[in-house]
């Protein structure tokens, strides 16, 4: 099972949903409108071997209106993801124990 957080609205996205279809089943969730729990979350990090601000857009806008901070501690910063998905980074796509970012797109195929 294929599971990607996805936004249509993005590019890299599309581009990443365009590479997974047709690999097995995909669930396609639209992490903007249901955003993902701190636990999710933190699995996410832990599937991908990354630190909390490494799953983050911290040059989006919102990253600054809310005053966070890169060495903010890993809690603080999950819980804005939850609070605020456009923060996480896009698309993320899981694979069975396995996930990937999909920045470039390609970088997905290792887990399929």
């Amino acid at each position: 099972m294929i599971t990607i957080w996805h936004n249509p609205r993005c590019s890299k996205s599309r581009q990443t949903l365009a590479l997974i279809e047709g690999k097995g089943d995909v669930t396609v969730r639209r992490y903007l409108e249901d955003s993902p729990s701190a636990e999710e979350i933190r699995l996410a990090l832990k599937r991908l071997g990354i630190s909390a601000v490494e799953l983050m857009r911290v040059k989006e806008k919102r990253f600054k209106e809310l005053e966070l901070s890169k060495t903010d501690p890993e809690e603080v910063l999950v819980a804005a993801m939850v609070a605020n998905p456009v923060l996480i980074e896009r698309p993320v796509v899981f694979a069975g124990d396995q996930a990937a970012i999909g920045r470039p797109p390609e970088q997905i195929l290792d887990i399929l």
